[in-house]
């Protein structure tokens, strides 16, 4: 800390009581009264360096003899700064730090000590000291915390001012430029590799800095005083991921309902707790809404999970609709860097019907698609090798349907949730947003148990919300015993299965027939060698055809059993069941060899138009029987 000494003499004042005396030997003729303290002094020494005492003596002793009484009760630094004034008038030993140089200066102005009253007079000797003291990052920010017990005068002084420019201009510099200890005029190296640092001798080995080794310094600074050092530095062109790393550094000082359980990732902070305690509602509520203000406003320079922890917070506290909505426009923005367990946002409005927030989220939602710039025109079903090896390549948007879909499994189990709030989140992500419709399956399988009392035409609703021809095998293989699904459902999730083995199938035939006859063409000895790769793969492609063969009539089965159900239940609808049975090529009788009705295609034309529609809005595929 930073110190100049001024004054010569010897200890003259003691205290006796509330009073501050002066063992000079000749009596007092001026008494100075600052709050409850008095001060019983000379007038000689005070009138020659001070125009105020000078003007303000003056005019008592025109109008009275006697003991000149003075009150200076509205003197900056109050009877502690005052005592420093008086010794230095008196020429005693007195030092100037970094605590007292600001309230020193700032009483120096009021008592007007200028160079007219004395040379090097208390406001040349103090504003000497202020320029050494914002040459340094700690005194200057010491200098700055001072100010805040004389504000109007240091504002009048722009020492507030000097202090936030020199500190802005020292956390905008570049970290990589100086280390600890850092590198000042007067150290000196030794030829041996050692550097003495305020005299103290310390290895030459140079430590990095961090970009963020100015925020814990800073976090102590009240939040006026703060706001404009962030102002100053942004000012200073500093990159918005370190504005936005400071300020979660404060927030997470500051703000106790940010949350305990969990880190602000992106820069892995350890700040301590509040210093605050006892901080009312509406200060908590003043103090995020102001650092919601001063976040960078560029998509990704603040992670999500922040962002949705302070608005969590904001939503605790009853912030302005304002201060939320920018949250929520901010977390839509960046949707897909966001995670489950940070966007189940409790709900705290007055009228709880859920568990949690889920109009917030559908706000958030509204707020990507809104920014979202993927192609719509890659509606595209992928197929069962993509399924498999999740080899489609993710983007932005499916990153968010596959976070949607999580979300609605999360959130499904609440007895509250009503059906169109539920489908009104689901329906808006894009039907190309979700390669697979695995995820919205299973939220809405834990829907359907959730709330059993769901009718038969809300169940068919519900169930629009997903394509059956984009399950994996998994999922089919689920869907086809899941009893709580509506009966066309699974026999449409049967027929696509069956579908999609049967191409699985021939396209294997296709391979196995190309790779005979590029073994009929071989006729060297190297290609002999290659026709043992080509038998293997055969081989292996033959095993593969006969499993699908073998799924292919396990499904037949299930669809005969299934038949066979919906007979016992009612035959006056057996008809319009067994067209659409026919129409989806399933319980047909095997067709003898030779039989010439064995090559002819279904006829369309039969088909009732009561069949089972396709979820999602689909259209029936081409029929097909299936061998």
């Amino acid at each position: 800390m930073a110190c100049m000494k001024l004054g010569s003499k010897s200890e003259v004042f003691h205290l006796d009581g509330q009073t501050w005396l002066c063992s000079t030997g000749l009596q007092s003729d001026v008494i100075i009264e600052i709050g409850e303290t008095s001060f019983h002094l000379h007038k000689f020494p005070l009138l020659s360096r001070s125009e105020a005492l000078a003007i303000l003596t003056g005019d008592h002793s025109s109008e009275n003899e006697k003991k000149c009484v003075l009150q200076l009760h509205d003197v900056p630094g109050g009877a502690k700064t005052f005592l420093l004034i008086a010794k230095f008038c008196y020429g005693v030993k007195m030092e100037l730090t970094t605590l007292n140089v600001v309230s020193l200066r700032c009483a120096a102005e009021y008592l007007g000590m200028s160079e007219d009253y004395g040379e090097e007079n208390l406001i040349a000797q103090t504003e000497n000291f202020l320029n050494e003291v914002f040459g340094g990052w700690t005194d200057s920010l010491k200098a700055l915390e001072t100010c805040e017990k004389v504000l109007a005068q240091a504002e009048e002084l722009h020492i507030v001012s000097r202090c936030i420019n020199s500190l802005a201009m020292k956390a905008s510099a570049d970290p990589s430029l100086f280390s600890w200890p850092m590198q000042g005029g007067s150290d000196m190296r030794n030829p041996d590799g050692t550097v003495f640092w305020n005299g103290i001798r310390t290895s030459a080995k140079l430590h990095p800095v961090g970009e963020d080794w100015w925020y814990e310094d800073v976090s102590l600074l009240r939040l006026p005083l703060y706001k404009r050092l962030i102002l100053a530095v942004r000012s200073n062109d500093m990159k918005p991921e370190r504005v936005a790393g400071a300020l979660m550094y404060y927030a997470k000082r500051h703000l106790p309902l940010l949350g305990r359980e969990s880190s602000i990732e992106s820069g892995n902070f350890a700040a301590p707790r509040s210093t605050i305690s006892g901080t009312s509602e509406a200060d908590q509520r003043n103090l995020l809404e102001e650092l919601v203000g001063l976040l960078p406003d560029q998509k990704g320079v603040t992670p999500s999970n922040f962002l949705l922890r302070l608005l969590r917070t904001a939503m605790m506290i009853h912030a302005s609709p304002s201060c939320r909505g920018n949250l929520e426009k901010w977390v839509g923005a960046q949707l897909d860097q966001a995670s489950l367990q940070d966007l189940l946002i409790p709900n705290t409005g007055y009228s709880v019907e859920t568990l949690y927030d889920i109009d917030c989220v559908q706000r958030i939602l509204n707020h990507f698609m809104l920014v979202d710039h993927d192609d719509p025109t890659s509606n595209y079903i992928v197929d069962e090798e993509q399924m498999m090896e999740g080899s489609h390549f993710p983007t932005p948007i499916t990153t968010v349907a596959n976070l949607i879909d999580s979300y609605l499994a999360e959130v499904a189990p609440d007895v509250n949730l009503k059906l169109a709030k539920f489908q009104s989140l689901a329906a808006a992500v894009p039907e190309y947003a979700r390669p697979l419709d695995d995820g919205i399956y299973r939220a809405i399988d834990i829907y359907l148990k959730a709330h059993p009392w769901l009718t038969d035409s809300e169940r068919e609703q519900l169930c629009r919300l997903m394509n059956c021809q984009k399950f994996s095998l998994e999922a089919s293989t689920h869907a086809t015993q899941n009893e709580r699904l509506p009966l066309r459902v699974t026999v449409q999730v049967v027929f696509f299965e069956q579908l999609r083995l049967r191409t699985s199938v021939s396209g294997l035939f296709f391979v196995s027939e190309n790779l005979d006859n590029s073994r009929n063409l071989s006729g060297n000895l190297s290609l002999a060698r290659n026709d043992l790769h080509t038998v293997a793969g055969a081989t292996h492609g033959r095993i593969v055809v006969d499993d699908m063969k073998k799924r292919v009539s396990e499904l037949e089965k299930e669809c005969l059993s299934m038949k066979q159900e919906i007979e016992k239940k009612g035959k006056t609808k057996l008809g319009s069941w067994n067209n659409l049975f026919r129409k989806f090529g399933f319980g047909q009788s095997k067709s003898k060899p030779g039989d010439p009705k064995a090559s002819k295609p279904t006829d369309t034309k039969e088909s009732p138009t009561s069949s089972a529609p396709l979820v999602n809005g689909g259209e029936h595929p081409n029929n097909e029987s299936v061998e």
